[in-house]
């Protein structure tokens, strides 16, 4: 078990990537600590992946607030004694746009969630990973913050993840020396209830089959299928566990081939 007796806080769990993240880390041996904003997914995954309740606790948490990130990273210290990782999935990937009709405003929530957000939450969790002696924080980015997608259109949803991959590089040099690793996993493509939703509209709007529209996807693919939210969640519990105590700084693809660098 990677995660063995580790304790692993895990923002924006719902029913996609976050609730895989969650029970990754609960199948390999961690104590997992749940936030995001509604209730209801909290207490949907904490049941799922312990009926016992005993290595999980979860608080509804919006990582634009301060305090509710403080207060989140309080009920691991409380409930476990420590925080060993954090694995960032909270982020708000729901504005579509690019720059001849942005609307900054909403730029400037997508930036304030998934970059300001991120550190927020990140910052909370150091007293506690110091304390500990190290520890390890993982961000879920986008492979869109390297080379944007034709199918869809996320400026700054890109933009917001691009900046926090610039943050990563000064984060892993700045905590390195109190042995806390900060790296990135950037997904492609990956199938779970967003791109199954996708596909399922694009197919209804141009009246073709949903094979259709999912064979554009993993065409572009070197392997023959997508990546799925339980692989991104796999590669999340190896940077977060001792398998990857000499990495930090890094960003890690998991897209199927469909970009190699």
């Amino acid at each position: 078990m990677l995660l063995r007796d580790r304790t692993v806080i895990v923002s924006g769990v719902g029913a996609g990537l976050g609730h895989q993240v969650a029970a990754a880390c609960a199948r390999d041996g961690a104590r997992v600590v749940l936030g995001a904003r509604t209730e209801a997914n909290l207490a949907a995954t904490a049941g799922r992946i312990d009926a016992s309740g005993e290595r999980t606790a979860w608080r509804v948490t919006d990582i634009a607030d301060e305090a509710q990130c403080v207060a989140l990273a309080g009920l691991a210290v409380e409930r476990f004694g420590g925080i060993d990782a954090v694995i960032h999935v909270a982020a708000l990937d729901g504005h579509f746009g690019g720059l001849r009709d942005a609307d900054f405003d909403a730029w400037q929530r997508v930036v304030d969630v998934n970059l300001f957000g991120t550190l927020r939450m990140t910052r909370a969790c150091l007293p506690a990973m110091t304390a500990r002696g190290g520890g390890s924080v993982v961000m879920i980015g986008t492979q869109s913050s390297v080379a944007a997608p034709s199918q869809v259109r996320q400026a700054a949803y890109a933009a917001s993840k691009g900046a926090l991959v610039s943050a990563m590089y000064s984060l892993a040099r700045e905590l390195g020396p109190d042995r806390i690793r900060v790296n990135t996993v950037q997904p492609g493509w990956m199938w779970g209830p967003p791109v199954a939703g996708y596909v399922r509209h694009t197919a209804r709007t141009e009246g073709v089959p949903e094979a259709e529209v999912l064979g554009r996807l993993t065409g572009r693919m070197v392997l023959p299928e997508l990546a799925t939210d339980a692989d991104v969640a796999e590669a999340a519990v190896f940077l977060a566990s001792d398998r990857a105590r000499a990495i930090t700084g890094q960003s890690l693809l998991v897209n199927a081939g469909e970009l190699m660098r």
